[in-house]
């Protein structure tokens, strides 16, 4: 297998992959009306203020940017969360590298609120999706929210249980502080947009 550092594209439906998430509760982030039966996270951070760190915090989480500045490895099947897309998130190495298939569910791309949400696929350690949300509020904070529902999908994420929520808040927590630093100013080396 040839290394991929995250930034080619994959293509939407890798062999012995389902299309589709491995749950029934399809789209249920997008209004946060979370399903029972799921360990339920609701993080929220207020990352900056005013309109263009709503911008680049929004560009940040649908690039995949916060992501891959967070630690993890990603390969999707576009340079920008779209519904359908494949994407496969990964961490750790060699043999401790574990890899989580999903695919986008659904995106905005509005005024005051951009980002995703990511379905698991069969062979994610979880079942369940999770959303990214940058939101430019009425007071000129912007506030970043990471809300999931998920249960164990494989062997070894039902043998860890009650490790896994907590790890899956320090995540979001990680997100938040990522996100926060990637927003406070434009990359080196761009041009302003306009």
């Amino acid at each position: 297998m040839t290394r991929n550092p995250g930034r080619k594209p994959v293509a939407n439906a890798g062999p012995g992959r389902d299309p589709v998430p491995n749950y029934p509760e399809f789209g249920a982030t997008r209004h946060e009306e979370l399903p029972d039966g799921y360990h339920h996270l609701r993080h929220q951070v207020v990352i900056g203020r005013g309109r263009d760190v709503f911008e680049r915090a929004g560009a940040a989480v649908t690039s995949w940017r916060m992501h891959r500045a967070a630690g993890v490895r990603i390969r999707a099947g576009a340079l920008r969360a779209e519904p359908g897309i494949a994407v496969e998130c990964a961490i750790g190495v060699g043999p401790f590298r574990v890899a989580a298939p999903c695919r986008v569910v659904w995106t905005a791309y509005e005024a005051q609120r951009i980002g995703f949400a990511y379905g698991t696929l069969t062979g994610h350690p979880e079942c369940g999706e999770e959303s990214f949300v940058v939101e430019l509020l009425a007071d000129d904070s912007v506030r970043f929210s990471v809300t999931a529902f998920s249960r164990p999908g494989r062997w070894y994420t039902r043998l860890a249980g009650p490790l896994i929520p907590p790890c899956q808040r320090l995540y979001a927590r990680h997100c938040g502080r990522t996100l926060r630093r990637l927003a406070a100013a434009p990359p080196e080396g761009t041009a302003p947009i306009g």
